[in-house]
């Protein structure tokens, strides 16, 4: 069992941003020391969901504050990039971090952020499908070519290389019907998201794809033998139910309300399954809250339902703080991680 971290760096009432980045690195620095896996840094726009709308500047600067965790985007909203020029700050990150990058890309589900951008929405999968060769191509060879309905490149030098060979792992969403089937041709790893019954779904899925595309994975030249199959879960924990309960409570609502904050602007229902009613949100799996006992119980129930071996948990989000997220976590690190990891070996 992996674990990695989910991260939106939602606006924090009050804060200054300065004091919001370097927090979020203390706390980085503390799931590296944990043993977690990779960081996922989300992307959007024009939002207080977000306070990173330029995920390569944040990461670089992580990539000089750590040392062994990866670090990762999930996603880059690749329609909104030009390609060429996400190729080589890819490249720089790559090397930046010493071959620490992981690559999560999508096509986006906000209208109002492409409307910022001057962008239609309607295009964005056939946008993202080109940019996505195009992005391929570029960390994969010397010489870049393309010609197609938006971008034509001709002979274009890559002058840098990545670290990693043949390029760094790719990751992707596992939404809907088309995520699994996806991510399986290209060999990328998987994220699921949702409630418990939703996440088991798209697992199977996943892995029934991942066995029926090999081939369409190795022409496509992927060297990932081994997918990871994760599960998104938002995480608080603390000395009790009641204690994890009042502080994580109003804090999804602050969260949920920065989610939404453009999809209300333009008066356009919210693109995400997420229940906005904290109970309902508990109940459903895709948060969980509670005492080290609590949480334990309710995550190793679901690895063993679900099958996923890499848990990805926000473990920042709204009005929690500092002080209660560093809390948290080291008591998910002392008292939950070491049974998921028994109940995976088992397994």
């Amino acid at each position: 069992m992996k674990f990695g971290i989910f991260d939106y760096i939602d606006a924090r009432e009050g804060e200054v941003l300065p004091r919001t980045y370097d927090e979020r690195i203390k706390l980085v620095q503390a799931a590296e020391d944990a043993g977690f896996y990779c960081y996922h840094l989300t992307e959007h726009h024009n939002t207080p969901l977000s306070m990173t709308p330029s995920p390569t500047v944040y990461l670089a600067a992580l990539a000089r504050e750590t040392s062994r965790i990866r670090l990762s985007t999930l996603l880059f909203l690749l329609p909104l990039y030009h390609p060429l020029r996400l190729i080589e700050e890819l490249l720089m990150l790559d090397n930046l971090s010493h071959g620490r990058l992981d690559i999560g890309v999508g096509r986006g589900i906000s209208p109002p952020e492409f409307k910022c951008y001057g962008v239609e929405f309607t295009d964005n999968a056939e946008m993202f499908d080109e940019a996505f060769q195009v992005l391929h191509k570029g960390l994969t060879q010397k010489r870049l070519t393309h010609h197609g309905k938006r971008w034509n490149f001709d002979n274009v030098p890559i002058v840098m290389e990545p670290v990693q060979k043949p390029h760094p792992p790719y990751w992707y969403g596992l939404r809907g019907e088309t995520g699994p089937v996806f991510a399986a041709k290209h060999g990328m790893n998987g994220v699921s998201i949702g409630p418990d019954f939703v996440v088991k779904k798209l697992l199977a899925d996943y892995r029934a794809a991942w066995a029926k595309y090999a081939a369409e994975r190795r022409a496509f030249g992927s060297a990932n033998t081994a997918p990871l199959t994760g599960a998104m879960r938002t995480l608080f924990i603390a000395d009790t139910d009641a204690a994890a309960d009042r502080i994580a409570r109003p804090a999804y609502q602050h969260w949920f309300d920065a989610l939404c904050y453009l999809w209300r602007e333009h008066n356009i229902p919210i693109g995400i399954a997420i229940p906005e009613d904290f109970d309902k949100a508990v109940a459903s799996g895709a948060v969980v809250v509670g005492s080290p006992d609590t949480v334990r119980q309710r995550l190793v129930a679901t690895a063993r339902d679900a099958g996923f071996d890499y848990l990805v948990l926000m473990l920042a989000f709204g009005t929690l703080g500092h002080a209660a997220e560093m809390r948290s976590l080291d008591l998910f690190r002392r008292e939950v991680m070491p049974a998921l990891a028994e109940e995976k070996a088992a397994a």
